[in-house]
């Protein structure tokens, strides 16, 4: 197989049908992708959950992860935060001629150990090659399906609610904008792309409407996530800044160039709406996963600012933490 990219692996020829043959199928396996323009799936029973994300990302490969892991963790993810269960996901790759082939199947087996780990499928895809200079190496589209449970996390929320994370904040995007940037004050930086659908069945399982809402935190971070539920409601959502969870190294970078973590993006974590009197045992069903090691109640839902977010400070002062007109940060994912 040659080494790189060439437009002749985007022409429906024999170099395609090598690329997809003996890399991309073989990579992730026969008996999973259907050779088609559409595949068949049998969902089971229940209403099914549609999302579809493009991933463009610089650099491709990262500390915690790349493009690939990325696009799987992010599409699994979008399908989780609602309540359902990932089953199939599509991969769409546009390729730029020149790309290393050795690169692109250190992606494909990333991808392939995603999938793995969190019990999914990639079922079926596409692939584009375009000219040297019209892409930024690889951009990778995911779409996902998934089977609704006999729950949803899209329910009423109250005043008293409780706010929970599954871990610290800020990882991937001070990780991404320090390797970006190669900042040599930057040590010990990791991205923390992951899958949570696994953690999130479990705690659906067991709580059902006691989850009132969950969503990922990516771009905009946590405090974009709060400040999207908030929005024109009645209620308003208190964070207390001594729960916060942040890595030393995130915060350290971020005391150095003006950053607050808040905003930063995230890859591997929720954010959680709960009933308060069952915030606690989430936690600690969260706490026997991977995912949500670290996971901690960070505030609650209030009527202090009707439609707002704001954070108790230390000394007890208030702040209210607003949408962002602007990322603090470039686009990172």
């Amino acid at each position: 197989m040659d080494k790189k990219i060439l437009m002749a692996h985007g022409n429906g020829g024999e170099l395609m049908g090598t690329l997809i043959s003996d890399l991309i199928v073989d990579i992730f396996g026969k008996e999973s992708v259907q050779l088609d323009d559409s595949a068949i799936v049998d969902p089971g029973k229940g209403s099914l959950v549609f999302t579809t994300d493009t991933y463009t990302i610089t650099p491709i490969f990262f500390e915690g992860g790349d493009i690939g892991k990325l696009a799987v963790n992010g599409t699994i993810n979008d399908i989780a935060v609602m309540g359902a269960e990932p089953k199939f996901l599509s991969c769409g790759f546009v390729l730029e001629e020149g790309f290393e082939i050795s690169s692109l199947k250190k992606i494909l087996q990333s991808m392939k150990r995603a999938i793995d780990y969190a019990g999914v499928k990639i079922v079926t895809g596409d692939t584009k090659v375009v000219e040297n200079g019209s892409a930024d190496k690889i951009f990778i589209n995911t779409s996902g399906i998934g089977v609704m449970r006999d729950y949803s996390f899209r329910n009423k929320i109250n005043p008293g609610d409780a706010v929970i994370v599954n871990g610290t904040i800020g990882d991937h995007g001070i990780s991404i904008m320090a390797e970006r940037n190669k900042l040599s004050f930057s040590k010990g930086l990791s991205s923390d792309s992951a899958p949570l659908n696994n953690m999130l069945l479990s705690v659906g399982e067991k709580f059902g409407k006691s989850v009132r809402f969950v969503r990922d935190a990516t771009r905009g971070g946590v405090a974009s996530v709060l400040n999207e539920i908030a929005d024109n409601k009645t209620f308003s959502i208190k964070i207390l800044e001594e729960k916060i969870p942040v890595r030393d190294e995130v915060n350290g970078v971020c005391e150095i160039l003006g950053l607050d973590p808040l905003y930063a993006a995230n890859e591997g974590k929720a954010v959680l709406i709960t009933d308060p009197e069952k915030a606690e045992d989430i936690v600690k069903v969260m706490r026997t996963f991977p995912e949500g090691r670290d996971a901690v109640v960070i505030g609650e839902v209030d009527l202090d600012f009707p439609g707002r977010v704001y954070i108790e400070t230390y000394v007890k002062g208030k702040r209210i933490l607003p949408l962002l007109q602007e990322d603090q940060l470039p686009r990172i994912c």
